[in-house]
C-alpha cells in the first residue's frame, strides 16, 4: 500500500470490519446454541450434569479467551488436527461466549417467578412441556437485553483474533500502519469504526431493558 492514507486503505479496513461482523456472528450463534444447552445444563434436576456444567463456566470463565485462541490455533495441530485461522477464531469465540450466555440465560431461567413454575407442575406437564410452553417464553424476554447487551463484548473481543492471523478489523489496521506508520490516525479511524457497531447495540440494549422492567413486575404480580 504505502504512501498516504487513501481509498485503498479504507476499503482494506472496511473489509476488516465486514469480517469482524462475520466473526461476531459465528461467536454468536454457535456460542449461542452451545449457550444454551449449558443453561438447561446448569439448572438440570440431575446434581452430575449441573456439577460438571458449572465446572465449564468457571473454566472458561477463568481463562482469557487469547489463552483459548492460542490452545485452538497452536495446541490441536501438535495433536494431529490443523486448523485455519477463521476455524480457530470462531471455535474459540463460540467456546467462550458458550460460557458466559450460558450463564446470563441460566439466571433469566431462575428469574421467572416461582408461582409460573409450580403453576407449570400443577398442569402435570412434562418438564420440557414446562420449559418450552411456560419458562422460556418469559425467559426470553427476560434474556433479550443482556444477550444484545453482550453482543458488544463479541464485538471488541474479535479483535484478538489477529494473533492467531486472522484478518479482521484490529489486524488490517495493523497492516495498515506497518505500512503508513500513522498509529494515531490509523487507530483513531479503528475505533470510531468499533464505536459505530457497538454504540447502537448498547443503546438498543439499555432501551429493551428499560422496556423488559414492567413486564417482570407483572409476572410477579401475577
Amino acid at each position: 500500500m504505502g504512501g498516504s492514507l487513501n481509498a485503498n486503505h479504507l476499503m482494506f479496513l472496511g473489509y476488516g470490519a465486514l469480517w469482524t461482523i462475520g466473526l461476531s456472528l459465528i461467536g454468536l450463534l454457535g456460542g449461542g446454541v452451545a449457550g444454551f444447552i449449558v443453561a438447561l445444563c446448569r439448572i438440570s434436576p440431575n446434581r452430575t450434569v449441573r456439577v460438571l456444567s458449572a465446572g465449564y463456566v468457571q473454566l472458561i470463565q477463568g481463562t482469557p479467551l487469547l489463552v483459548i485462541m492460542f490452545l485452538t490455533y497452536f495446541g490441536l495441530p501438535a495433536l494431529g488436527v490443523t486448523v485455519s485461522p477463521l476455524m480457530a477464531a470462531g471455535a474459540s469465540l463460540t467456546i467462550f461466549v458458550s460460557a458466559y450466555l450460558g450463564e446470563i440465560w441460566r439466571g433469566c431461567f431462575e428469574s421467572v417467578p416461582k408461582p409460573q413454575w409450580e403453576a407449570a407442575e400443577g398442569l402435570a406437564l412434562s418438564r420440557s412441556q414446562r420449559m418450552m410452553k411456560v419458562i422460556l417464553p418469559q425467559a426470553i424476554r427476560i434474556a433479550t437485553p443482556p444477550t444484545v447487551g453482550f453482543m458488544v463484548q463479541i464485538i471488541k473481543n474479535t479483535s484478538l483474533a489477529s494473533v492467531v492471523g486472522f484478518v479482521e478489523l484490529a489486524r488490517s489496521g495493523q497492516i495498515i500502519n506497518n505500512s503508513l506508520f500513522e498509529p494515531f490516525l490509523i487507530y483513531t479511524i479503528i475505533a470510531v469504526i468499533y464505536f459505530v457497531l457497538c454504540y447502537p447495540l448498547s443503546r438498543f440494549s439499555h432501551r429493551l431493558e428499560k422496556r423488559g422492567g414492567p413486564a417482570r413486575i407483572e409476572l410477579e404480580v401475577a
